[in-house]
């Protein structure tokens, strides 16, 4: 085992993956020369040169589409935003090619490509760069989405993304990239469709996932000093949701909180709801509460900033609300 920062966990994973692998390929502003804004494809481009790690313009619609055109020809794109924000001016292609040729052509193109770099909320970003586009990009048939947490899960997520044949998405969190971990000497992987149960526990089911589930934890060793006993579940899966993982904790806690950064109208945990309640309504014994952002463009201001987001005490409010 080694201590490794989050960002070195996904260069690690982009490295072993481009030496395994002659087809994968990095490209996106500033992966070169500079390494990448948070170091994540640094000196890769010293070990592999220009063709396979590729500085392009700022033209995030156009290098989206030559990657989905070199994915349809067999290469493995891997494209890193700078910051997720930007791929907003990439959303026509993201859509209605990524997501759609492999079904529009019927299976005749693959489109094997990753589409990674950090988002969330930051620390005085300003609002264009504080998005969260997870529920922009749930919607989309024939996406995959992930979103890491850890450096463990980061690198076995990164690695599995770049093998699988699907278009995906990989959400890092800006303020995770300093984040230590062990990580195994041997090679390993994440599967790209299951949720991680973080902590056991019998009263109640809380989800997340991201930045979030540190503020979760945080939550939760204040409500085991207070003699509750939460379940705690990080989604990493967005689409798929893996419903049957939260639904195995229903049955034994039979009540929910969901916590996300996404905003609430249209989340993550507004799709998670109308799951449950279409098909396992009768498991619960109160209704869901789910803690989101707020449906306004991020402030700049810290204070207004603060105010936005889901905070530990939040937490530990909703869930003595339900058990109380």
């Amino acid at each position: 085992m080694k201590e490794t920062f989050l960002f070195d966990a996904l260069r690690e994973a982009t490295d072993e993956e481009m030496q395994r692998d002659s087809s994968v390929f990095v490209l996106g502003e500033d992966v070169g020369h500079y390494g990448g804004s948070y170091k994540v494809t640094k000196d890769l481009h010293s070990k592999y040169g220009d063709l396979r790690v590729l500085d392009t313009p700022i033209a995030e619609n156009s290098f989206m589409g030559m990657a989905i055109g070199a994915a349809m020809t067999g290469l493995r794109p891997v494209v890193e935003g700078m910051n997720m924000s930007f791929l907003l001016l990439a959303f026509n292609q993201i859509s209605n090619n990524a997501g759609m040729l492999r079904y529009t052509s019927g299976g005749n193109f693959r489109i094997p490509l990753v589409i990674r770099g950090p988002g969330g909320v930051g620390r005085q970003l300003g609002a264009e760069h504080s998005q969260r586009l997870e529920a922009y990009f749930q919607a989309i048939p024939g996406l995959k989405i992930v979103a890491c947490s850890t450096p463990y899960n980061a690198k076995g997520l990164l690695k599995s993304a770049i093998r699988d044949n699907n278009p995906i998405i990989l959400f890092e969190h800006v303020l995770l990239y300093n984040l230590k971990d062990s990580l195994p000497e041997s090679e390993y992987f994440i599967p790209l469709d299951k949720a991680e149960v973080v902590r056991q526990g019998n009263d109640i089911t809380i989800l997340t996932y991201s930045r979030m589930r540190y503020h979760v934890m945080q939550a939760v060793e204040n409500l085991l000093e207070s003699g509750y006993d939460p379940e705690v579940i990080d989604l990493i899966s967005l689409k798929p949701i893996d419903i049957d993982t939260i639904v195995v904790s229903l049955k034994k806690t039979n009540r929910l909180v969901i916590v996300e950064e996404c905003m609430k109208t249209g989340g993550i945990a507004a799709e998670i709801i109308s799951q449950i309640n279409d098909k396992y309504f009768d498991l619960l014994d109160a209704p869901i509460i789910r803690l989101s952002s707020e449906d306004i463009p991020t402030p700049y201001n810290g204070n207004l900033e603060k105010a936005t987001i889901v905070y530990p005490h939040q937490i530990i409010d909703a869930v003595k609300f339900l058990l109380d």
